[in-house]
């Protein structure tokens, strides 16, 4: 069965995420497999490297799909793009290895979180950025940042109240940097605990409005306590931004 990978963005404001969910079919992952399975005139089945939460968006979300009979990838792309919806984008498709998982086989992934941090609202990009209109000390924020660099138990920054594997993770960069009234959280580690990006951002926003101190990062690791944690961060100012694999994929 030939194995297709495709680069995938799309804008999540009005799906319930990308997991395929029996009472809606406002999900990505659902959208695709429903056009390929349609297209391909087969059951076909979809698998994401992330599976990004309700109103969350992707600018390089990798998937992969295993066909019954081959298809050129340039072909069979024209053809999705010609049915999905606008918010949906196929980048790149082509033939992948056969032992290809684009979840199994990521290596990483990188993250980033948007804030507008002005009193006036950014009207034309309101759906990509959570609005904050008290100042925000980035230097406070940065100094934060870095005290969850390294490999670090994040229990306390994952919504699951039970959760069954591994709650460690390592995390080689958490950047914070301020662009005019733009604030970029920019996250890169080997994997993501459910809802921990948007956790750690809540976390850090409530360090720069001055309700936490950078030193308080710490106690709130060892205390694998979600309650210790910040708020969670709104999801349209989250976007999946890469994944990253050991051999590079979608090289021209």
């Amino acid at each position: 069965m030939p194995n297709y990978r495709m680069l995938l963005q799309y804008d999540g404001t009005r799906y319930a995420g990308w997991q395929k969910q029996g009472n809606t079919d406002r999900t990505i992952q659902g959208k695709l497999e429903t056009l390929l399975s349609r297209v391909c005139e087969e059951t076909v089945e979809v698998a994401g490297a992330g599976r990004t939460d309700a109103g969350v968006h992707a600018a390089g979300q990798v998937a992969n799909f295993r066909l019954q009979r081959a298809w050129d990838a340039e072909t069979l792309r024209e053809k999705m793009q010609r049915y999905l919806p606008e918010d949906v984008a196929v980048l790149c498709l082509e033939e992948a290895p056969e032992r290809f998982h684009s979840r199994l086989n990521a290596r990483g992934k990188t993250y980033e979180y948007r804030i507008w941090n002005d009193p006036v609202p950014n009207v034309f990009e309101r759906r990509f950025l959570t609005w904050i209109q008290e100042p925000l000390d980035t230097d406070r924020m940065g100094l934060a940042a870095a005290e969850f660099l390294g490999t670090r138990d994040f229990r306390a920054f994952c919504s699951l109240k039970r959760y069954k594997k591994s709650t460690v993770r390592h995390i080689e960069r958490l950047d914070v940097s301020r662009q005019g009234a733009e604030v970029r959280i920019t996250a890169t580690g080997d994997g993501f605990l459910y809802h921990m990006v948007r956790i750690l951002a809540g976390t850090l926003i409530e360090v720069g409005r001055g309700e936490r101190r950078p030193e308080d990062m710490a106690g709130i690791l060892n205390s694998l306590n979600r309650e210790e944690a910040g708020a969670t961060a709104p999801p349209q100012g989250l976007i999946l931004r890469s994944v990253r694999y050991d051999n590079p994929i979608f090289v021209d």
